[in-house]
């Protein structure tokens, strides 16, 4: 990993961790050189197509190219999907992903398998990626697709929700942003698939939120 990459990037001091997050919706843990992505929803435009819903495949192409430039600029030893990486049954943008797992054959990928992981384990088997069916412990957070109802055994980092905060302009409009969201004991990645919905969440507190622009993410809260 390159430090000059991490310059570019937005700090968050999260449980007494340098975390740093990417405007391709993504955390780089650098303690444990460690990427963390969450709900790519991959294969979503060829399940809408096999429906007869005419979505561009150009989506699960951006999304796959999206991901593999990512870990040719962090140079992660380890990618940790944070669930709902593939979004249907088998199709043949697996075997695309399949791609990425064979061209960084010294990177570790890991799964916390979501609501919508549902190929069968022999297919993440095969796939030299490790699956976890519910959390995994990495430093002092536990990982999980679902966010924990009462994170008790550290902070919990969870994706499924799609973070989004509403922010206002000076002539009334009102823009829907996703946003990377941490309270005390929970942090929630935005979704890093393209084609996917979001959820406005309300801050609070001391929730900390840092929204994802084009090219950078920036803390409004």
């Amino acid at each position: 990993m390159h430090t000059s990459h991490l310059t570019s990037l937005t700090q968050a001091i999260i449980s007494g961790e340098e975390l740093y997050l990417h405007p391709d919706k993504a955390i780089f843990y650098p303690a444990e050189q460690t990427l963390i992505v969450s709900d790519l929803h991959l294969g979503k435009a060829d399940h809408f197509r096999k429906a007869g819903i005419p979505v561009p495949d150009q989506v699960n192409i951006t999304n796959i190219e999206k991901l593999y430039t990512l870990i040719l600029e962090l140079e992660p030893e380890r990618v940790i999907f944070l669930g709902d990486l593939f979004h249907s049954d088998l199709n043949g943008s697996w075997i695309d992903f399949e791609k990425v797992l064979t061209d960084f054959q010294d990177t570790q990928f890991d799964l916390v398998r979501g609501n919508h992981d549902i190929l069968p384990d022999a297919v993440y088997a095969n796939s030299r990626m490790k699956l976890y069916n519910e959390t995994l412990n990495l430093g002092p957070f536990v990982l999980s697709h679902i966010p924990l109802e009462e994170p008790s055994e550290g902070y919990n980092l969870a994706g499924h929700i799609h973070p989004a905060v509403v922010m206002k302009g000076k002539a009334r409009q009102h823009l829907r942003i996703p946003c990377f969201y941490f309270s005390e004991n929970q942090g929630i990645l935005p979704a890093f698939g393209a084609f996917t919905g979001t959820y406005r969440m309300r801050p609070e507190g001391d929730d900390q939120v840092y929204v994802v622009s084009a090219e950078k993410v920036i803390r409004v809260r």
